[in-house]
């Protein structure tokens, strides 16, 4: 495992981080056998940085149960309080000590703000007393650093950084996402105020490894030596020496261990001006076939209509990039032979989703696109034939 140092305190953290949102699960709980296989094997190679929030469904207890085994002190805790649900002074407090309980431990390395979006949240923030709670919590050893995980616009990001004195930040950043979001622009802003920075969705949730679109795919599969989409974009990032840690949602053993194969492998230079090259070619072919640029982080659902958002985009998107047929299965699959049908038609417009959405995705608008063409005159055809065959 390859290492680069906080600048804030000088300490080492692996460049591949083990982000704990994608844990698997097993019925509607997280299985947490399978997940610590997994992340002892991270650890057994040298990952020293596990990221969480209280908001991933069982995630901060699942990595606690598993640190409490005795791998507490080779790790990084990074967790993230929920500002947006804070009402009153002292929430939290009653967060964060929750948030310690489930992790069963008495203090975290790394604290976000979790999705801080803006300097008016911040300031809100600020009337709570939260600036004097977070030194507080560092005198008292509980917190080690304060920092923020960002979506949204460059400029925002800018302003953020400048209203305070933070020690790390957390950015979405990935070869799509180069001048979008906080963009190399604000990564590099970030790095010369000497900060850490993490990223996430370093593959856009996964879209630029099953996502691709074929001729995206063939780019890469042409090029020697042959690697795979997973590791061009990881390469791409560690290629930076601006990137510090970079988080990867592993939820399989072979994906686990292929990342840390690349990241043993990764520093800045590994990417060459041919690479490079490739690496803007297929952005191109998947702009070319992109409908929605969703991640699927989920962040939007629950529904109150039941929509699965991301499903609906996910094979819309599928449709174009993959082909129609793939698309309208998925589709059909996915949302329409549930017992309780997701797809697009549900909405109500109601623009819930909207408001939690890190991509800003006008996610009503493009929910009619959805509708318009997935659910034509051949997805009710297969509807109708599919619950005839499947007795729905």
């Amino acid at each position: 495992m390859l290492y680069r140092t906080n600048p804030k305190n000088q300490k080492q953290l692996s460049i591949l981080g083990y982000g704990c949102l994608r844990f698997s699960r097993k019925g509607t709980a997280i299985d947490q056998e399978k997940a610590e296989r997994e992340m002892k094997i991270a650890i057994d190679h040298g990952v020293n940085y596990f990221d969480t929030a209280y908001t991933y469904g069982g995630s901060e207890a699942c990595l606690g149960e598993f640190l409490a085994k005795g791998y507490r002190e080779q790790v990084n805790i990074a967790t993230k309080l929920p500002h947006y649900y804070l009402k009153q002074e002292g929430d939290m407090e009653r967060y964060f000590m929750e948030q310690l309980k489930r992790l069963k431990t008495d203090h975290v390395e790394y604290y976000l703000m979790h999705m801080l979006n803006d300097v008016a949240a911040w300031e809100r923030l600020k009337t709570l007393g939260m600036i004097e709670w977070i030194v507080d919590k560092k005198e008292k050893g509980q917190i080690e650093n304060i920092g923020f995980s960002f979506h949204g616009n460059t400029e925002n990001f800018l302003k953020i950084l400048e209203a305070y004195d933070w020690d790390f930040c957390q950015i979405q950043y990935n070869y799509m996402d180069e001048h979008s979001q906080a963009g190399r622009k604000g990564l590099q802003r970030a790095y010369g105020k000497g900060m850490p920075v993490i990223i996430m969705e370093p593959l856009r949730g996964g879209r630029l490894v099953q996502g691709l679109p074929k001729t995206a795919a063939k780019l890469f599969e042409k090029e020697q030596p042959l690697r795979s989409p997973a590791e061009w974009g990881l390469r791409w990032l560690w290629n930076q020496p601006e990137v510090t840690v970079v988080l990867s949602g592993m939820n399989d053993s072979a994906q686990v261990e292929e990342n840390i194969r690349i990241a043993s492998a990764s520093e800045p230079g590994c990417m060459d001006g041919h690479s490079m090259e490739v690496i803007e070619q297929v952005k191109k072919e998947i702009n070319r076939c992109m409908k929605v640029p969703c991640t699927g982080c989920g962040y939007c659902m629950p529904c109150p209509a039941g929509v699965d958002i991301p499903g609906c985009f996910s094979a819309y998107n599928t449709r174009y990039t993959d082909s129609w047929f793939q698309g309208m299965k998925a589709y059909v699959m996915c949302t329409t032979l549930k017992t309780n049908p997701t797809n697009a038609s549900q909405c109500i417009r109601c623009g819930k989703c909207e408001t939690h959405c890190p991509q800003n995705i006008s996610i009503r608008k493009d929910l009619v696109k959805v509708k318009k063409h997935m659910e034509n005159p051949a997805y009710h055809i297969a509807k109708f034939v599919s619950k005839r065959i499947g007795n729905y």
